[in-house]
């Protein structure tokens, strides 16, 4: 098996091999070109070589044309005798078509198998960036969180999150949480609800749950030693771009948290292509992107490679940037001041040819061409080269749905994540405690309602008894009225005149 991957032929007569060595693969990337360059092919080429070596992929599909690494390509296809001329062109020899082993994937487990994580594995940070909180009620959420972690009460997914929050603003449950976590405004928790809320509508709900994504299952090969291209159907994800990132860096940060260190392996573990880079850092607080260089700047040393896509390498952070060792270039536009600066860092980036204008030839590059530059075996970054890249061995074009639909049934992993799983956390224990104190608050006004039953009864029997008179009494009583009665009549006779003579 070789030690490296054939990106494609460079020099002005494209001879020139421009690899990727498979022991420097670990060190990242970037692929970035004006739109209709020809990115979505350079990743495609990138995927299924490393598949070949024996390396599992994860790439996101956000034009559904990666699907196309399932099938073969077609010898009979318009595009055929243009492929087999570059492949001779570049010193590739004959052109094999071949299909990658590949496994679909959807968050709304519609194209793909279902791809779930719990709220509690996404934590409050990344829950925060998605439900675009401020500093006031992301420190709210952590609060939650910390709450539940504390009583033992499972997030697991949205009816779990949105009990607990409901929970914590009761007056007496946040009295006891301001005591020890600090103050919960009934307002803040309103608006996390209602940011879940608009969540909700974007079909996120059904991201969070059970069963939980394995890691594992995004690193198998199959018996005959490939590695397996692990796609996710974005075409529907892409429209709500704080979930497409926020699920990436989650990912990453996942599998940087699980994988144990290897330090530099002979080939990557795992190769991750993370397609429309730039929507991880935009509006992105500067805390998480100290998070993202961080994970990027270690998740090597796990043997993870990750390689961003994106239309200009000004997408990413410099601090981010300086940790890619591969970079593919393709043609960038520069119409205006902005993109002229955006061409030259571009082309300063590189480790200068003196054969090659670089700030030019980005202009310049056709669709399929790049500038290319890897890390040798001692780590430092090659010469730019223009580079002819390599045509595909599967289909360039998306796969059929019936296609699609017969490469699910037979994958590795069908049956484990399509049905959803609900057991016992959050939600159901705090239904629990709400039913036991309805309970002993109807007990306890019913024990009310019997005491304030019995001293009423307890008046009114004193009372009757109070009214009680003796014989004695009576009689004086009535004497009393009678003698009151005709003393009335007699001065009333006096005043009108009437009174006899």
């Amino acid at each position: 098996m070789s030690d490296s991957i054939f990106i494609g032929g460079g020099g002005a007569d494209h001879t020139i091999a421009q690899t990727l060595l498979l022991a420097r693969a670990n060190r990242h990337g970037l692929v970035a070109g004006a739109t209709g360059t020809g990115k979505t092919v350079t990743l495609q080429v990138l995927a299924e070589a490393f598949s070949a070596a024996g390396v599992p992929v994860f790439c996101a599909d956000v034009k559904g044309d990666l699907s196309g690494l399932a099938a073969a390509g077609d010898p009979a296809g318009k595009l055929h005798e243009k492929l087999v001329a570059r492949a001779r062109l570049i010193g590739l020899g004959a052109l094999e078509y071949r299909a990658a082993p590949v496994v679909f994937w959807d968050l709304y487990g519609k194209r793909g198998h279902p791809i779930r994580a719990t709220v509690s594995e996404m934590g409050p940070q990344l829950l925060a960036r998605l439900l675009q909180l401020n500093d006031t009620q992301e420190g709210v959420l952590t609060i939650a969180f910390q709450y539940a972690d504390d009583n033992d009460l499972l997030l697991l997914d949205f009816k779990d999150l949105r009990s607990l929050l409901a929970w914590i603003a009761k007056p007496e449950v946040a009295k006891e949480i301001q005591q020890q976590y600090g103050n919960v405004a009934a307002a803040s928790v309103g608006a996390v609800q209602r940011s879940l809320l608009l969540l909700e509508r974007e079909g996120a709900e059904t991201f969070f749950g059970e069963p939980a994504l394995e890691l594992a299952d995004l690193m198998r090969t199959t018996t005959d030693g490939r590695g397996y291209v692990n796609i996710l159907d974005a075409t529907t994800l892409i429209n709500s771009p704080k979930l497409y990132s926020t699920f990436l860096l989650w990912l990453l940060a996942e599998l940087f948290e699980q994988l144990p260190e290897v330090g530099d392996p002979d080939k990557p573990k795992l190769v991750f292509f993370f397609d429309e880079a730039h929507l991880l850092f935009a509006d992105a607080p500067r805390a998480l992107v100290e998070k993202v260089e961080q994970v990027v700047r270690l998740i090597r040393s796990k043997g993870v490679g990750v390689y961003f896509v994106t239309q200009n390498p000004r997408d990413l952070p410099e601090t981010v940037l300086a940790q890619l060792g591969a970079r593919i270039q393709h043609a960038l536009r520069a119409y205006t001041p902005m993109e002229r600066k955006a061409v030259k860092a571009a082309s300063e980036s590189f480790r200068p040819n003196p054969d090659l204008d670089t700030q030019q030839v980005i202009t310049e590059l056709g669709v399929g061409e790049a500038l290319v530059s890897t890390l040798d075996q001692k780590g430092a970054p090659s010469i730019v080269q223009r580079t002819l890249i390599r045509p595909p061995s599967s289909r360039m074009g998306p796969v059929s749905d019936a296609e699609r639909s017969a490469i699910q049934a037979a994958s590795p992993v069908v049956g484990r994540y399509d049905k959803e799983i609900d057991r016992e956390s959050a939600y159901e224990l705090l239904e629990d405690r709400e039913r036991r104190a309805a309970r002993e608050a109807e007990k306890l006004a019913q024990k009310e309602e019997r005491e304030a039953a019995a001293a009423a009864k307890k008046r009114k029997t004193s009372s009757g008894r109070s009214r009680r008179q003796t014989p004695t009494e009576a009689a004086t009583n009535t004497f009393m009225r009678t003698a009151s009665r005709e003393l009335t009549k007699y001065v009333l006779r006096g005043i009108f005149g009437s009174r006899r003579r």
